[in-house]
């Protein structure tokens, strides 16, 4: 799994008809900045609405996902979510200029061309992974349906359908790395059941859908004429089938590939969680209604166990900036350089690491019996970091110091002693106007607030 987030280098673009509304739409995927999440933008309304991709906006669950926000609605996401997903894309909005993404072949593979095509850009950030605390288990007993999510340091999924059904029968589909996804489960299509068809025009669905762009199965005999009235509702001058099996005798691209369709689904779905998630993923029988609402109790957890404030570190992902690169940008040097680590960094904000060891030339004299990091150094320490969110402003920051010009409403917590990590965060409170600075920052050690405070610094050109 990547470890920085990314978003796309530049405009990629699909067009086509949608499944439910049967209105042709151009899709375009654009980049966007880092924590920006999955948004969708309908430009053909007025107030151009941006609705974002998340549980909390589904409105209906009617043979697809549909999500709505301020006004505007897009119908049918769950495609184009899964190609992100498996192209671990983090930050993208998606122009429309209609209700509904263009169904293309019923997969999501024509998804993922269209953005490789253009290619992905690596951002300074760390990815907001959800990391699963415990198992979750979920079940609807009318439906049949059971989903469980277990601890795992990566994302794994594992789909099971029974359709009972003598064309599909028992199927089972898995997708075990993302890395996976493209060749094994990208080109699955969407189906349904010949005696569907019927119903799904009646309640205004399936507007779009075409043999071409969904597989339609044929579990029963055909009665006299019946294929004749599908051709209609179609829009073909003939469709055929051979007793029971695919409408237009169309051949499957896999043997099990409603099952792999359906894995698509869920992946697709459970994006709407709003983070990349770190769990091992089973579903038996699962539908758009129940993906949804194992989303929802997700999103829950996450919303109990995630801490705002708190600058999200994970050692084992490669920082955007080592000692190496800090030097460059920072004049301070030993035994001044009081930062080892930059984890983030953005055009709002920084993250950066500090780690205290005995070896710390202050400690001679700072408590050598009782080794305690003066508060000044601390502060000094966060300033330095804010100092790369400064310079991170500028075209050529090796021309730019950072001279630092006030605190305020400075607060210490807990006491910082060898051993610690410190991790600092630092938030832009306004934009940079005439080279001023004001930041908030933070230091934890753990889930532990150890200092916070505001800072003003200005940047001056050298001559």
């Amino acid at each position: 799994m990547k470890f920085n987030q990314h978003t796309v280098i530049g405009e990629a673009v699909v067009s086509g008809i949608g499944l439910h509304t049967g209105v042709v739409s151009n899709m375009t995927f654009t980049p966007a900045k880092i924590n920006h999440g999955i948004k969708f933008q309908r430009i053909d309304l007025d107030n151009q609405p941006i609705i974002d991709a998340d549980v909390d906006n589904v409105v209906d669950l009617s043979r697809g996902t549909s999500i709505e926000q301020n006004g505007g609605r897009i119908n049918t996401v769950e495609h184009v979510l899964s190609a992100l997903v498996a192209l671990e894309i983090d930050n993208v909005l998606i122009k429309i200029d209609g209700p509904e993404p263009p169904i293309m072949d019923g997969s999501a593979r024509q998804f993922m061309d269209a953005i490789l095509e253009i290619g992905l850009q690596e951002q300074a950030a760390p990815r907001n992974f959800f990391e699963l605390p415990h198992s979750v288990f979920y079940e609807d007993k009318v439906r049949d349906v059971e989903i469980i999510a277990l601890p795992l340091d990566d994302y794994r999924v594992t789909v099971m359908v029974d359709y009972n059904s003598p064309v599909l029968g028992s199927q089972h589909a898995s997708l075990n790395k993302l890395t996976d996804f493209y060749e094994q489960i990208s080109d699955a299509r969407t189906f349904c059941f010949l005696h569907e068809i019927e119903e799904l025009y009646k309640q205004d669905l399936i507007k779009g859908g075409d043999i071409s762009n969904a597989i339609v199965v044929v579990d029963r005999m055909v009665k006299p004429g019946e294929l004749d009235h599908l051709a209609h509702l179609l829009n073909k001058p003939k469709v055929e089938v051979e007793k029971e099996g695919i409408l237009n005798n169309v051949s499957l691209r896999y043997k099990n590939e409603p099952a792999r369709h359906k894995l698509l689904d869920i992946v697709g779905d459970l994006a709407l969680v709003g983070r990349p998630i770190k769990a091992q993923i089973m579903a038996a029988r699962p539908g758009h209604a129940a993906n949804i609402a194992f989303a929802r109790k997700l999103k829950k957890i996450i919303q109990k166990t995630s801490h705002s404030k708190i600058p999200q570190y994970d050692p084992k992902i490669p920082p955007v900036m080592d000692i190496n690169k800090i030097a460059k940008i920072l004049p301070h040097r030993y035994p001044f350089l009081l930062i080892d680590k930059i984890f983030h960094l953005d055009d709002k904000s920084v993250g950066g690491i500090k780690n205290v060891t005995y070896n710390e030339p202050f400690f001679q004299g700072h408590f050598p019996g009782n080794p305690v990091m003066p508060g000044v150094l601390q502060v000094e320490a966060m300033a330095q970091i804010g100092g790369i969110l400064a310079l991170n402003s500028v075209s050529d920051p090796e021309n730019y110091w950072t001279y630092f010009l006030g605190i305020d409403n400075f607060k210490f917590k807990k006491m910082v002693f060898p051993g610690d990590t410190l991790i600092f965060k630092c938030e832009l409170l306004e934009p940079i106007r005439r080279g001023f600075v004001k930041m908030s920052g933070v230091a934890y050690i753990g889930n532990q607030l150890v200092c916070e405070g505001n800072m003003t610094a200005v940047l001056v050109k050298k001559e």
